[in-house]
């Protein structure tokens, strides 16, 4: 079997986006740091499967089943709890079954976070970022910032705090979508990715801010009428680069986030997965902050200008 050839463009453009973000942080003195690949705990995240592994060490190592991060988040945060302040790491990443043009089972994030900031002033760094790496292959962007309501109400006319769900069904109606066992973020997710972000402008950088609630994750919920969930996402043109956070603080509330994960996993079929105890016993000490995780072979294709992302990968999952 012929193996696909990488160039050395490609190679150099990874290398030199590396150095621009160890600039970047240093800059702003943020601590680069690096935390386990494999832990105790898996990510309850219904719509992300682990990989794990089997490990045979003595019985003071506590021997058995580890799961491969989808995310350094839970680490980095343990890290904060500890007093470590503004850091960021730079490592792989791991996500059973997702492959194709734009996704490997196997690639690289950037994930960092500051100490004092919302998610409004961390995203704008984010798009700061963004922009110094456009200008590594001599390109700009305008930034525009729209909170999900806004851009939802402008674009198609809806609501998404308020619509019933057959609202939300009514412009996807020629997209021959089973709506079996969808919910109403679902719905809401198809809308974004099929009517929304397609019409992105590919020199635009979009700041997309206040999420549902239903879609906090790890976020904190802002009240209102509806509430919303600090969080935002970057997207690149069409493309979405990064997601944040206003960073939730509350381990009870956290940990009955991570319960309903799970009881969504057993409504689908999936397998339960334990909940990280030293995150949740660390939680309580974490400092008022907001994070954010953006996808480095993302980030390249868009560079790059390619919408194959075994053109930024010196090896792809499948040649590996």
């Amino acid at each position: 079997m012929r193996e696909r050839a990488i160039t050395r463009e490609a190679l150099e453009l990874r290398a030199n986006l590396y150095a621009l973000i160890r600039r970047f942080f240093a800059e702003r003195g943020v601590l680069e740091v690096e935390t386990p690949i494999l832990s105790e705990a898996g990510n309850t995240e219904p719509n992300i499967e682990s990989f794990s592994t089997m490990f045979g060490g003595p019985a003071a190592a506590n021997p058995g089943e580890r799961w491969l991060r989808t995310s350094p988040e839970h680490a980095l945060k343990r890290l904060l709890a500890a007093g470590i302040g503004d850091c960021y790491e730079l490592g792989r990443v791991f996500r059973n079954g997702e492959a194709g043009r734009r996704h490997n089972a196997e690639f690289t994030m950037l994930e960092w976070y500051r100490v004092g900031f919302d998610h409004l002033r961390l995203m704008r760094e984010c798009a700061e970022f963004v922009g110094e790496a456009l200008e590594l292959v001599g390109r700009s962007a305008a930034v525009v910032e729209r909170s999900y309501r806004e851009l939802f109400l402008a674009e198609i006319n809806i609501d998404p705090l308020l619509a019933p769900i057959d609202r939300l069904r009514e412009p996807l109606a020629d997209a021959r979508i089973d709506p079996s066992g969808l919910s109403r973020d679902d719905w809401l997710d198809l809308l974004l990715t099929h009517r929304l972000q397609p019409a992105f402008p590919s020199d635009r950088i979009t700041l997309v801010y206040d999420f549902p609630a239903s879609q906090c994750a790890l976020a904190k919920l802002r009240d209102g009428d509806p509430p919303v969930a600090e969080r935002f996402e970057l997207f690149l043109g069409s493309y979405e680069l990064a997601n944040g956070y206003h960073e939730l603080t509350d381990p009870i509330e956290q940990r009955t986030r991570f319960e309903r994960d799970n009881a969504r996993r057993r409504t689908r079929g999936q397998r339960e997965l334990r909940i990280d105890e030293r995150f949740l016993a660390a939680l309580s000490r974490l400092p008022a902050c907001a994070g954010v995780a953006l996808g480095i072979e993302r980030l390249l294709m868009c560079l790059a200008g390619t919408d194959d992302i075994g053109d930024v990968i010196a090896f792809s999952f499948a040649d590996a």
